[in-house]
C-alpha cells in the first residue's frame, strides 16, 4: 500500500534566526545614538532567535501563572507559581538589562540601546511587562530621595531574583504599578483607595484595585487618595520586618493573550506604604512613567509588526503554489512590501522617540517637548496598527497561519494590548491635545522637527500644511483627537523616512500614506513601486 503521509511543500520552523538582522532597527539604534550597542543588541537578538528561546516563550505562555492565596495549612500567602520557562525568560531579559538598568548608565544613548534591546527580545511578550514597569517606575521613585538611595540600585541590578522575601535582602528587584480602579480606568482621579497617615511616616492603604500585572513584582507604586488628594505611594510586598505586607491577590484576569503575565485584582486591607512625591501631587509624580511605559507600547507594536512580518516573509520563502514560490508572486509581493512598508515606518518613530526619551533624560528641553507630543501621537497610530498588520501576516500562511503551533494566533492575540495598556486609543488621542494646551510649545517644536524636510516632497509637504491648519483650528478638535493624533504621527514618520529611509520603502509610504494611492487593506501598493529592495530588507537573515 502506498504511503499517503508524504510531507512536501511545507515550510520549516523559523529557528536560529537573528531579529537583530533588521536594517531599519539597527541603522535607527545607531542614528539615535546607541551605535556602542549594536554588538549588544546583535547578541541578544541571536539568544532570542535561538530554539532554546523560543521553547521557554512557548512553554511560558501555554502553562499559564497559578494564584495561591492560601498554603495546605490555611495561611495567607498570595504567591503566584510560574513555569520555569517564565524565570529563565526574566534571568535573560534582567541581564542584559531590558529593565531599569539604563538608568545605571550615564552613556548617552543608554535608553535607545535598551529600545533596539526591546526590539530584538520577541520570544514572549507577557514576561515584558515587569521589564516594563521596572524601567519606569526609577523616575517616579526619584521623587522620594530616601526610598531611591536604597531601592535604585536593586531595580537596576541585572541580577533576577524571583523569591518573596524582604525586598532590601535580595540582590535584584521588580516592581509593579497598582493604579487602576474598577469605576474608573484610565480615569486613576476616580479612585477611592484610602491613605491614612501614621505617626512613624508611613501610610495605611485601604482599598481594591481592578488591574495589577506582575502581581509577583517587589515593590508597587499605588495611587490613593490621602488627605491632600490623590497621591503616589511606594508598597512592598514584604515589609522590612519580615511580614507580609497586606496585600490580597483577589484574582489572576483571564484575558485574550499575554498569558504569562500574572495581571490580577489586588485588595489592599491595611497595607503600609510610604508617600512619593507631594501629597496631592499622584498624577504629577507617576506621569514620567507613563510616558516611559507608553514609548514601551510604541516599541513594542512595532517589535510586533517585524516579527509578523518576518514570519509571513520566511513562510513566503519557501512555500509553493501554483507552481512558483510565493514569494515570487507579484500579489503577494505587494502584500509583503506593504506590510514591510508600515513595519519600517512604526520601527523609525518609535525609535526616534527613543532617541528623544535619552535625551529628555539628560536634561535637553527640545527633544522632552518633542517627546511630548511626538510619543503621544506615536503611541497611538503605531499601536493602532498592529492589529490589522499582525492579521495580514498570520493571513499569509493561510490555513497554517491560523493554527497555534505557528506563533501566529498568538502574535494576533498579543497585537491589540498595547493599543489597550498605558490609555487607550482615546486616551492616548486626548492626550496629545493635552500636550498642545499645558505645553503649546511642543507644537513649535513638531513643526521644527516637521521644517527638517520642508522641499523635499510636494507630497509631505501638503501633509504638513494640513496638520498645521488642523491644528490651529481649536473648533471641535477633541472630536478629531484621533485624526489629529494619527496625522502627527503619519508626518513625522513621512520626514523621517526622507530624511533616513531606503529610497524605496519611503517612496512607497510617501505614494500611500501621504498622497492617498492606496486601498483599504494591506497588499494595495500602486503600480510602478520598486518592490524588490523594500522585501530584501524583510529577508529572514541569520
Amino acid at each position: 500500500m502506498p504511503d499517503t503521509h508524504l510531507v512536501t511543500n511545507q515550510v520549516t520552523p523559523l529557528l536560529d534566526y537573528n531579529p537583530a538582522s533588521s536594517p531599519v532597527l539597527m541603522e535607527a539604534l545607531i542614528r539615535e545614538g546607541g551605535g556602542w550597542g549594536v554588538d549588544e543588541v546583535t547578541e541578544l537578538g541571536a539568544i532570542s532567535g535561538s530554539a532554546t528561546a523560543q521553547r521557554w516563550g512557548d512553554l511560558a505562555d501555554r502553562n499559564r501563572p497559578v494564584l495561591h492565596t492560601h498554603d495546605r495549612y490555611g495561611h495567607r500567602i498570595d504567591e503566584i507559581e510560574y513555569d520555569p520557562a517564565y524565570h529563565e525568560l526574566m534571568r535573560t531579559a534582567i541581564a542584559h538589562g531590558l529593565h531599569a538598568a539604563p538608568w545605571a548608565d550615564d552613556r548617552p544613548g543608554a535608553h535607545v540601546v535598551r529600545a533596539a534591546k526591546m526590539g530584538v527580545w520577541t520570544p514572549e511578550p507577557g514576561h515584558v511587562c515587569p521589564i516594563s514597569m521596572t524601567y519606569a517606575v526609577v523616575p517616579a521613585l526619584r521623587h522620594n530621595p530616601d526610598l531611591a538611595a536604597v531601592y535604585e540600585p536593586l531595580l537596576t541590578s541585572r541580577e533576577y531574583d524571583p523569591d518573596l522575601r524582604v525586598p532590601t535582602g535580595k540582590v535584584g528587584i521588580t516592581a509593579g504599578m497598582s493604579m487602576t480602579e474598577k469605576q474608573g480606568g484610565s480615569d486613576v482621579r476616580a479612585g477611592t483607595t484610602q491613605a491614612v497617615p501614621n505617626a512613624d511616616g508611613s501610610y495605611t492603604l485601604t482599598g481594591h484595585k481592578w488591574f495589577t500585572s506582575a502581581a509577583n513584582s517587589d515593590v508597587f507604586l499605588v495611587l490613593a487618595q490621602a488627605p491632600g488628594g490623590l497621591s503616589c505611594f511606594f508598597l512592598p510586598r514584604v515589609l522590612p520586618d519580615g511580614s507580609r505586607n497586606r496585600m490580597f491577590i483577589q484574582r489572576l484576569k483571564n484575558k485574550l493573550g499575554n498569558h504569562a503575565n500574572a495581571s490580577s485584582e489586588i485588595e489592599y486591607d491595611g497595607a503600609i506604604a510610604w508617600l512619593v512625591g507631594d501629597e496631592g501631587r499622584g498624577v504629577a509624580t507617576i506621569i514620567e512613567m507613563v510616558n516611559l511605559t507608553r514609548l514601551d507600547c510604541t516599541l513594542g507594536s512595532a517589535t510586533s509588526m517585524r516579527q509578523g512580518l518576518t514570519r509571513a516573509i520566511h513562510h513566503t520563502q519557501h512555500r509553493k503554489a501554483f507552481g512558483a514560490y510565493l514569494i515570487d508572486q507579484p500579489l503577494m509581493r505587494n502584500v509583503i512590501a506593504d506590510l514591510a512598508v508600515e513595519a519600517e515606518a512604526a520601527t523609525i518613530v518609535a525609535m526616534r522617540m527613543a532617541g528623544a526619551t535619552d535625551a529628555a533624560t539628560r536634561g535637553d528641553e527640545r527633544e522632552t517637548l518633542l517627546r511630548r507630543i511626538g510619543l503621544a501621537a506615536s503611541k497611538y497610530w503605531v499601536c493602532k496598527r498592529a492589529t490589522p498588520h499582525a492579521g495580514e501576516a498570520m493571513e499569509c500562511l493561510g490555513g497554517n497561519g491560523y493554527a497555534e503551533d505557528s506563533g501566529m494566533p498568538r502574535l494576533y492575540r498579543e497585537a491589540p494590548l498595547m493599543g489597550i495598556w498605558e490609555g487607550s486609543g482615546n486616551v492616548s488621542a486626548l492626550d496629545t491635545l493635552r500636550a498642545m494646551a499645558t505645553r503649546p510649545e511642543c507644537v513649535e517644536v513638531l513643526f521644527d522637527e516637521l521644517a527638517t524636510t520642508a522641499g523635499q516632497d510636494a507630497r509631505l509637504d501638503a501633509r504638513t500644511d494640513a496638520l498645521r491648519s488642523s491644528l490651529a483650528d481649536l473648533a471641535g478638535i477633541e472630536y478629531r483627537a484621533r485624526k489629529v493624533a494619527e496625522d502627527i504621527s503619519l508626518a513625522l514618520q513621512g520626514s523621517l523616512l526622507v530624511r533616513y529611509g531606503h529610497p524605496a520603502v519611503t517612496e512607497a509610504f510617501l505614494a500611500t500614506r501621504m498622497a492617498g494611492d492606496w486601498g483599504g487593506a494591506f497588499g494595495t501598493l500602486p503600480a510602478g513601486l520598486d518592490l524588490a529592495p523594500i522585501i530584501e530588507r524583510a529577508l529572514v537573515k541569520g
